[in-house]
């Protein structure tokens, strides 16, 4: 796992503050935009989808697929593996007195949650990238 270090980034998608207000809830702009975690078990895409694609919120990039879901039992929707190597990036996160890696999308710089590894799921990567649902769009729900 790569993990790049927090910087001054730019990104495809830039949209100022207020740009992101406007496009986003307020809900999903603090999950999104300021790093938010919505509370476990209350998100809409924890359960497991048989086929589909979870693009971000903000920008639309396509970020998992239902075939690299399960069911991690842990309140947030679970993915061994993003869509593409390019479509998540992976920076260092050593808030809350401990060391953990954060997961923004590619496109637009948006928090999505954090990669956990070696915790003993049968999975081909043995990684759990456990997602905000608010932070998904699944491709049944886009408009």
């Amino acid at each position: 796992m790569s993990v790049e270090p927090i910087g001054a980034r730019t990104y495809p998608i830039a949209l100022s503050e207020e740009e992101w207000r406007q496009r986003l809830s307020p809900a999903e702009f603090q999950s999104l935009r300021q790093g938010g975690t919505e509370r476990p078990g209350t998100g809409k895409y924890e359960e497991v989808r048989e086929a589909g694609t979870y693009a971000c919120k903000a920008c639309d990039a396509e970020l998992f697929t239902a075939e690299t879901q399960f069911d991690a039992h842990c309140g947030w929707p679970a993915f061994w593996a993003p869509t593409d190597s390019t479509s998540v990036e992976l920076l260092e996160d050593n808030s809350l007195g401990m060391r953990r890696i954060e997961v923004r999308c590619a496109n637009c710089g948006s928090h999505l949650g954090h990669v956990f590894e070696g915790e003993g799921f049968p999975t081909p990567t043995d990684q759990r990238y456990c997602i905000n649902s608010i932070a998904l769009v699944h491709s049944d729900d886009r408009s």
